[in-house]
């Protein structure tokens, strides 16, 4: 049975299987928060170049982020030592950035999370390095519609399935593998909180979706089988088969008549 409170300022910040429901001021710090961490994603178009290492942009990102007097929400998050994730190709998510060089042609997933007086923005998108490979480019351009697709038929009376079922009915149609390992979460004044949002599903299914709710939803669609698995170091997930995964990410919140996306590029730099 799910639960839904309406979240207050003095509520205790705990992962309890409750569905925070957010008010006004919700809303305007998840704007501030999700604002930051697109103009973040937005300047990487300059540095994201054939030979950058994906240290080089963890520094960028974590430098932007703590000049502009927020946090990096992955900075020691669970012993995690980095500022943003960084997957190249045939990762899924949870790319460790470190020396690898990009290479011309290849794909890679930034991850990041601004923390701005206590609300967290958490967004992610595929970059291309130079220019990619027909396979490459279609993938990423398929990935981000079902995103979008999703966010479509987030709105009040309808449900967490209902997206998933989005997501899945279009990857699936372009004969991709959808990733059921890893999904969305409720996010706010906690990085990740109920609901879980799977992007597959049926419709119907699954908690309903009511105003104040916020959460994320960042399908990783994989050009080959959705198997994965995690490396040893614990964090990285990397297809199976070791084809190509592409992955874009927004933070939502329901309104009254349908969904507002926190974390659209202020420079309009979110498409492929």
């Amino acid at each position: 049975m799910t639960t839904y409170v309406t979240a207050t300022a003095d509520m205790r910040q705990a992962r309890d299987g409750t569905i925070k429901l957010h008010g006004p001021d919700g809303f305007a710090g998840m704007r501030r928060a999700g604002l930051l961490s697109a103009q973040v994603l937005d300047s990487l178009y300059d540095i994201i170049v054939p030979g950058i290492t994906t240290q080089d942009i963890d520094d960028h990102v974590r430098r932007m982020t703590l000049d502009a007097g927020a946090l990096p929400a992955t900075l020691g998050y669970r012993g995690y030592t980095h500022s943003c994730c960084t997957s190249i190709n045939h990762v899924v998510c949870h790319g460790i950035p470190g020396p690898k060089r990009l290479q011309e042609g290849d794909i890679v997933n930034v991850d990041v999370t601004s923390i701005v007086d206590g609300w967290h923005g958490d967004t992610n998108r595929t970059y291309f390095v130079g220019t990619p490979g027909i396979k490459a480019r279609r993938l990423v351009e398929v990935t981000y519609e079902a995103m979008m697709r999703g966010i479509e038929v987030a709105r009040p009376g309808n449900t967490i399935g209902d997206i998933g079922h989005a997501i899945q009915s279009f990857a699936e149609k372009h004969r991709y593998g959808v990733v059921r390992d890893f999904c969305g979460h409720g996010i706010g004044r906690l990085f990740h909180d109920a609901p879980e949002v799977v992007h597959a599903g049926r419709p119907g299914t699954g908690p309903e979706l009511r105003p104040g709710m916020f959460f994320t939803v960042e399908p990783m669609i994989n050009i080959g089988r959705a198997d994965v698995k995690v490396l040893e170091d614990g964090w990285t997930a990397v297809t199976r088969d070791k084809t190509l995964s592409a992955q874009f990410e927004h933070s939502i919140g329901i309104t009254e008549d349908g969904c507002e996306i926190f974390t659209t590029s202020p420079k309009g730099l979110h498409r492929p």
